[in-house]
Order: C-alpha cells, then structure tokens, then sequence
C-alpha cells in the first residue's frame, strides 16, 4: 500500500471544532476530501453552513452541532455516535481571544486570563476526553496550537500560555492512551486569516513579518490542514505525543506584536 492509500480515511468520522471559517474550515474540507464524514461545531451557524457545503461537495456528509465549545464536547461525541455510530477523529481547533484586546500580562485582569485558558486550553482537555471515551483502537486527536506557546509572547500571554498548557495536554494524554489512541498537535506559525490579522494588530507590518519566515510566505490555511490530515491518517500510525511546527521555517518572533487597546 502506497502513502498516499494511508492516507486515505475513507469512512471514517471526524470532528472538528472551530470549523466556521480560516483553519478550521480547510481542516473540515481537507478531512472530508480524503474521506471523512464531518461533525462541525463554532458559534455561527451562517459559517457551518458555508463549511457544511464544502464537505459535501467531497462527497461527505456533514452534522452542525452549532455552540460555543466550552463544556459542549460531550454533546457533540454524542450526536457524532447517534449520527454516525463511531468517532475516529478529533481535531481540537477552536481558539483564540474573545477580548479582542493585547496587552501585557501586568495589565490582563483576572477574568481575561481565566476565560483565555477556558477557550485555548479547557476546551481541548474535554475534547480529548470525550473522544477518548468513544474511539476505539486507531483513533486520533490533533490538537491545534500555535508557535506562540513554544516561548515567550510579548501582549499575547494568557493564550501564548494556554497554548503552552496544550503542548504538555497533547504528550501526556499521548502517554496515557497509547497504544489505542495516538494524540498529537499542530503548532501554526503566522496564517493570513481576518482573526490573525484583526487580534495581533499586524496589518502595517506584514512585510517585516514575512521577512521573518524563510519560505517567504504567510502560512494559508491548507498548510495547515495539510498536517492535520497526516497526523489524522494511518500514514502516521506511529507517530504519537508529537509537536509539528508548521511556520514556513520560522522558528524565532523576531517581529514583535502591538498592544491594542479596547
């Protein structure tokens, strides 16, 4: 059997949170184009729609399970069974900042710095165990990080550090499922996404940005979800507690972001 058959997924099911648009959504499309049936889960249903018919357009179904993701993953596992009957795939992808504000961690109250680790990083935690608790044997989870949790993260610190707190979720629930279940992350670096772009403030530096990045380019979206399939797919079926950093070469912020008022 050749790679590209392992990576074939053909009915299979996955399920990816944050799937409404950017990353997410091309994780959704990608997974269905090698085969997956998709349960889709972010706030807006307009942006499942809009993913729900991409899917589609594979050849795949797709069940919206619309909601914010805080405390909703035992739901959705299990309008995945009632649907679908298994769960192969969990893509924890939602994330970010509901205060669309940067600032340094001196001036982040309290409240801000709870709801970024309850977004970011509680919410993978009750992804990966409502996945684990229906996967059988050959299951996958890929949780979605971000280059920012690999060091320090001037203005962006409550998510740099929920990012942190993932890498270590993603070895030790690796650790603690094998050999059934193989759980690994993707760690993004700079993607050219509206929330990138509106968050981080960066839109008059995006050529010092991209001079930072030594394959000239910011990432898109596929390149992420390029990954993810990978790891999802049994032509990684011996990778496990892994950390694939997937930034063009950039290993280093060498630009540094703004702090942005409310």
């Amino acid at each position: 059997m050749s790679t590209f058959d392992r990576m074939r997924m053909d009915g299979r099911v996955a399920v990816v949170t944050g799937a409404g648009q950017g990353i997410g959504r091309a994780i959704a499309t990608n997974l269905a184009a090698a085969g997956c049936d998709l349960v889709i889960n972010a706030r807006r249903v307009a942006d499942l729609e809009v993913t729900a018919e991409q899917v589609r357009a594979e050849g795949r179904r797709a069940l919206i399970v619309a909601g914010d993701v805080r405390d909703l993953s035992e739901t959705i596992a299990d309008r995945a069974m009632a649907e679908f009957g298994r769960l192969d795939v969990w893509v924890n992808n939602v994330g970010g900042s509901d205060d669309k504000v940067t600032r340094s961690l001196v001036d982040t109250p309290d409240d801000v710095f709870r709801s970024q680790l309850e977004l970011n990083l509680v919410s993978a935690f009750q992804g990966c165990k409502a996945a684990a608790k229906r996967m059988t044997d050959g299951g996958s989870i890929v949780n979605i990080s971000s280059g920012a949790g690999m060091r320090g993260s001037p203005f962006t610190g409550p998510y740099a550090a929920a990012k942190a707190g993932m890498n270590n979720l993603t070895q030790t629930f690796a650790l603690e499922l094998a050999p059934h279940i193989r759980v690994n992350t993707v760690a993004p670096g700079p993607i050219a996404t509206e929330a990138f772009l509106e968050i981080l403030n960066v839109e008059d530096k995006l050529d010092a940005l991209t001079a930072t990045i030594p394959l000239g380019r910011l990432g898109k979206p596929d390149d992420i979800a390029d990954a993810v399939v990978f790891l999802a797919s049994p032509a990684a079926a011996w990778v496990t507690g892994q950390l694939l950093l997937v930034a063009g070469g950039r290993t280093e912020r060498t630009t540094q972001y703004k702090p942005r008022g409310g």
